[in-house]
């Protein structure tokens, strides 16, 4: 069996610049469908310094989950990345989101 870790990890370095996905979508894409959760957590768990673009995952209704210093941290990198993030932290996943394709 796949190792969960190193298969989300793969997904997420897949995400090309400019796009985000869905943190259902990553685990879907994994081969791990209904985990959404377990990516947060292990997302939430990335050192400061990982250099994986965790920063294009959001949540199922295309808004930024985190908080506080992460929130902004976040959506400055998505900006830095070509999204367009509204002040709440939605992005049009109509617009912006990842269909899964390699990059």
């Amino acid at each position: 069996m796949p190792n969960f870790d190193d298969q989300i990890y793969a997904v997420l370095v897949q995400i090309p610049k400019g796009k985000v996905t869905t943190y259902g979508d990553v685990a879907k894409i994994a081969g791990f469908p209904r985990h959404a959760r377990h990516v947060g957590k292990l997302l939430g768990r990335l050192p400061k310094e990982s250099r994986l673009p965790w920063f294009r995952v959001v949540n199922g209704k295309g808004m930024i989950s985190l908080k506080g210093a992460r929130f902004i941290d976040q959506r400055e990198l998505l900006l830095e990345d070509g999204v367009e993030v509204k002040e709440n932290g939605a992005i049009s996943l109509r617009r912006f989101k990842w269909d899964g394709d390699p990059a």
